[in-house]
């Protein structure tokens, strides 16, 4: 019970926990509360009961950590040991002759074209044919750009434009002429892409180590536990959209140039968004009809693109292709006749990871919603609407050997890797490298993305 005095100032009390005070009656500070009441009796309770606290902490947001795509979509990983990965992948087997200019009669029975320098495919005695579905010979060419048409049918040529490709479809000769002297060499083309290297740090002093909170952590009340692994998490997703939305860094001098010394000397590796723009499929707005799906279908033909393909895809897109599927049960659109091949045919393993599969001119695809496309903080106001992964290997046409079209790879050798570097540094929780009163937690990774064969991969945009 609280010790009571009546002096001028009104009722006060004094009790053990207060902070000592030598100039107060009975060596303890004084507050004082005013009239003895009810309400002034709860106000002291207030100060010395523990509260009815409830440990348990709400994932108010749900799970928030975005990691796990590149894996679900089949990305292995693999070991660098350069400061960038090289690969390889073929060319087209037949090409198309592009012309850049016109020179003769443009709707005559014999013209001169011509394209950009070194960009001649076609020969002598070649048979093309036009945009208009005509049938035309090379008769002549000086070997460098320019070349010359005759229709084979008795009717004027097409009237050309500037950007018009015509299709090489065979050739003709003469009895008795000889082999052609001009042969056509296969091209391989040379990719490349460098490292990301991501950082990030958290730190904590000893003393707010050793404090205990109210909020149940994985079974302990620390709270710099919580706060590390929310730092841990943060790094990973940070590592995984670098994969996903990096860029090569194409204003290099212009960072390098900056006042940070941090920034001079950095590399970037592409990213998965970056590849597909620049060589792959690109839909410049969502998916809404069988006719929009049917277009997608029809570019995938001319680009070779794998029978399976998941599609990771926002709310937004997410709903158009649940009203297609609604709508299109008559017109072809078959959720029973996909392919699960990815998923050990298994439909059910399917259904368990969340994807709602579908059938449409021959191609199966896997729907699944993304995270990362939906989370408020990170990709949902964003341009982005979802990719369109093959769930399928591509062939290596130096080695022969097959791999898989997404390829995470982190520098490691001799057993040092740089996949997920961690380590402590400080004075406390068993970090015996500084005499700071704190530790730091380090992370540290070297990545890239290799994305194979980026013509078959699709990434939707909103308009």
């Amino acid at each position: 019970m609280a010790t009571l005095d009546t002096n001028s100032a009104g009722a006060s009390f004094t009790h053990p926990l207060y902070t000592p005070d030598n100039t107060s009656a009975g060596g303890y500070a004084t507050q004082r509360i005013g009239s003895l009441t009810a309400a002034n009796y709860v106000s002291l309770y207030d100060l010395i009961e523990r509260p009815d606290n409830r440990d348990l902490l709400v994932k108010t947001y749900g799970a928030q950590g975005i990691t796990g795509f590149l894996q679900m979509v089949g990305a292995v990983k693999a070991n660098g040991s350069a400061s960038e990965v090289q690969y390889w992948e073929e060319e087209r087997l037949h090409r198309k002759q592009t012309i850049s200019s016109i020179t003769g009669g443009n709707t005559s029975k014999r013209v001169v074209l011509a394209c950009a320098s070194g960009k001649l495919i076609v020969r002598n005695n070649d048979v093309v044919l036009t945009k208009a579905g005509k049938r035309a010979l090379v008769v002549a060419n000086d070997g460098a750009n320019a070349y010359t048409l005759v229709p084979l049918a008795d009717a004027n040529l097409d009237t050309f434009t500037t950007s018009d490709e015509l299709t090489i479809v065979g050739n003709l000769y003469a009895e008795g002429s000889e082999q052609p002297t001009a042969w056509m060499q296969s091209g391989i083309v040379r990719r490349a892409n460098k490292y990301n290297i991501i950082k990030d740090i958290y730190k904590v002093s000893g003393s707010q180590a050793t404090n205990i909170g109210w909020v149940n952590v994985g079974g302990q009340n620390m709270w710099y536990i919580k706060s590390e692994a929310d730092t841990r998490q943060r790094f990973m997703d940070k590592r995984e959209m670098m994969m996903i939305l990096g860029d090569d860094i194409a204003l290099a001098a212009a960072i390098n140039g900056s006042d940070t010394v941090d920034h001079n000397d950095i590399d970037g590796g592409e990213g998965y968004f970056a590849a597909i723009e620049d060589r792959g499929i690109v839909a410049s707005d969502l998916i809404s009809s069988l006719s929009d799906m049917d277009d997608l279908i029809k570019v995938l033909d001319k680009e070779g693109g794998a029978s399976e393909y998941a599609m990771y895809v926002n709310r937004a897109q997410d709903l158009r292709i649940d009203d297609i599927l609604a709508q299109g049960v008559g017109a072809s659109v078959t959720t029973g006749a996909a392919a699960f091949g990815s998923f050990n045919n298994s439909p059910e393993t399917a259904i368990s990871l969340g994807f709602r599969s579908f059938n449409r001119g021959g191609y199966s695809f896997h729907k699944h919603d993304w995270k990362l496309l939906n989370d408020p903080t990170l990709l949902a106001d964003s341009k982005f609407a979802g990719v369109c992964v093959p769930m399928a290997k591509v062939a290596d046409p130096k080695t022969g050997e097959k791999s898989p079209s997404l390829e995470m790879n982190y520098k490691a050798v001799n057993g040092y890797s740089r996949e997920m570097e961690h380590w402590m540094t400080g004075s406390v929780l068993g970090a015996t490298n500084s005499t700071e009163d704190a530790v730091s937690f380090h992370y540290r990774s070297e990545c890239n993305l290799v994305t194979r064969a980026a013509n078959q991969h699709v990434l939707i945009k909103s308009a």
